[in-house]
């Protein structure tokens, strides 16, 4: 997103509609004497809401085009960007939420989805292919149909391609399934490298109940220590038919 200096009057109308605060004053005056409003480029995740908040008086605020790798940041960060790999919307998959249709996860198999990023904060696809590369040394299998995935010169060891590196972007998940005996070992792994990134991130792990008795999966994520919050969804039979 850029903000022309030639229609700017220095309002701030914008400045509280970015989330990750790339927008700011700069030295160079309005004919009025207001200081005039820039975007820095290196924060900015391309997520558009400056635009569509549609608050800025002249029309100052428009959208450059966007090349590659730098529109990652757009298809990432903007709900109405395409992904290229996909050609879906959004940061994941809906299959995790929708197992019971899609049947991607068979007991005995634990899904795994890490949130990296958040408004205000962002993530860096620096950290994103830190922690994939973690993953991967577990022998973990990414989801194919994820961005995240897609964004992979080597999927088997987590690499993303390098020329998406310096791109940043609002949030991004990874996801990947593994052995349900082996959730006790990659949940101690996140945990691990979590203390070399640079954002935040929201852990989520989906598994297929038992027909009686309690979760086996829950027990071992409450027995290396992690906060448990469960939740569940019911399918009410309207997603694509099974195969």
């Amino acid at each position: 997103m850029l903000i022309d200096a030639e229609f700017c009057i220095g309002c701030s109308n914008c400045m509280p509609h970015c989330p990750v605060e790339a927008i700011f004053v700069t030295d160079e005056k309005t004919r009025k004497g207001k200081k005039i409003r820039a975007i820095d480029l290196d924060p900015c995740v391309e997520c558009g809401v400056c635009l569509r908040a549609a608050v800025c008086p002249v029309d100052a605020i428009f959208q450059q085009p966007l090349e590659w790798p730098r529109i990652l940041r757009s298809s990432f960060s903007n709900p109405l960007t395409p992904h290229r790999h996909t050609g879906l919307l959004g940061r994941g998959t809906e299959e995790m939420k929708t197992n019971e249709v899609t049947h991607r996860f068979a007991r005995g198999q634990v899904g795994v989805a890490v949130e990296m990023g958040r408004p205000g904060l962002g993530a860096s696809m620096r950290d994103i292919d830190r922690l994939t590369q973690a993953m991967a040394r577990y022998g973990v299998e990414f989801e194919p149909q994820t961005p995240v995935t897609g964004l992979m010169s080597d999927a088997g060891r987590g690499i993303l391609k390098e020329e998406v590196l310096n791109e940043r972007v609002l949030s991004a998940i990874i996801e990947f399934k593994l052995p349900e005996e082996r959730i006790e070992v990659i949940l101690p792994a996140i945990k691990q490298v979590a203390e070399a990134l640079e954002t935040v991130f929201s852990l989520g792990v989906m598994s297929v109940l038992p027909p009686e008795g309690p979760d086996p999966v829950a027990e071992k994520i409450k027995a290396l220590g992690f906060s448990l919050r469960p939740n569940g969804k019911v399918n009410l039979g309207l997603g694509r038919p099974l195969q």
